[in-house]
């Protein structure tokens, strides 16, 4: 039976139960209990003012209330959907697509969620499932709710692996991204959340073996982000987007509407079945499930040019460029607006 860790860490006045894997992997009762007072002291020692109030050993089968709900999308490979909501006071913040894919000899992650419990609570649903070691984290790119999880993996050994630009882009915002989520979620949310920093970086082309199973890791020029990751599983042609790919969800532009276009289009010639988009509760086919992504950029860059074209000034585009998509997208009056503004600002120059 697989026994895990949990210690009750407080940081001032607040305490929650954290689940803290072993890095070397499963653990037996005894095993477990050996080493659980020692091991809770030296990672809660990472936190500034944490202490330890209770370590105790529990059975995994009486942690699945805590874990994630995943569906096995094709063989060996799980999909734990985000809802398609804002994060906001009274959410978790479980609003991005993660999952994991099983080898023969270990399991890789893709993306953690935006809270250590989100991060948590995926790694109980992967341990459900399998209890081989946990070899890889894939962050998809430096946004928080795909990275502020992290935290639980590399505490179970896993080696944290993103584009060669995500230390900076993130390094930037962590402490913004932390603030942030402490004022929109609060503290009992974002209790035991840290930002983390990859171990591996790529600035082109990595293969990943599992045993078994072969991950592409793919890295783009700026398109959504500036530090855009894809994972193709060759197994089952299935492709994890990231943020590249948005359904249901307004797509979020941070980097380039021209070069996210572009992008999209040299996706759509790899030998991609499905892709999990990075929000939206769908593993689609490809490249289909890529064109209303696709689709809203074109409008986007077609309408600002035309705006720019007319003369119009910025405050004038945001009110109508984009609007003739309102009805195909969910909380298109939070993101559309800033998609204008940041389409705009980089149109003019052209």
């Amino acid at each position: 039976m697989i026994f895990e860790l949990v210690v009750t860490l407080c940081l001032g006045d607040l305490c929650h139960p954290r689940v803290v894997p072993h890095p070397a992997g499963v653990q037996s009762e005894a095993a477990c209990f050996e080493t659980a007072e020692t091991r809770a002291r030296d990672w809660a020692a990472a936190f500034r003012d944490g202490r330890v109030t209770d370590a105790t050993c529990v059975p995994l089968d009486m942690l699945t209330d805590r874990a994630a709900e995943v569906i096995e999308s094709q063989p060996g490979l799980f999909v734990h959907f985000g809802k398609v909501e804002s994060v906001a006071a009274g959410s978790d913040g479980d609003v991005a697509n993660t999952g994991f894919i099983i080898g023969e000899r270990g399991v890789a992650v893709i993306d953690a969620g935006t809270t250590r419990g989100n991060g948590e609570a995926l790694y109980l649903a992967l341990r459900q499932r399998t209890d081989l070691p946990i070899t890889a984290l894939i962050l998809t790119h430096m946004h928080p709710d795909h990275v502020l999880g992290a935290s639980v993996f590399r505490d179970a050994g896993a080696l944290v692996i993103a584009s060669a630009k995500l230390p900076l882009a993130l390094a930037q915002r962590a402490d913004g991204y932390m603030a942030g989520m402490d004022r929109l979620i609060g503290p009992d949310q974002t209790h035991g959340t840290q930002a983390i920093y990859p171990d591996i970086t790529l600035s082109s082309e990595m293969t990943l073996d599992l045993g078994g199973r072969i991950l592409d890791l793919r890295t783009y020029p700026t398109a959504h982000t500036d530090n855009d990751l894809t994972v193709l599983d060759r197994e089952s042609a299935t492709m994890w987007m990231g943020d590249l790919v948005f359904l249901e969800h307004t797509p979020a532009l941070d980097g380039s509407i021209n070069g996210w276009i572009e992008t999209l289009d040299a996706l759509s010639d790899l030998p991609v079945r499905h892709m999990v988009p990075g929000h939206g509760r769908i593993v689609a086919a490809f490249p289909e499930g890529a064109a209303p992504t696709r689709n809203y950029l074109t409008v986007i860059r077609d309408e600002t040019r035309a705006a720019l074209a007319e003369g119009e000034s910025l405050s004038e585009a945001i009110r109508h460029v984009g609007h003739s998509q309102a009805d195909d997208w969910q909380m298109f009056e939070e993101f559309n607006p800033r998609n204008a503004t940041s389409a705009y600002v980089e149109l003019e120059w052209e």
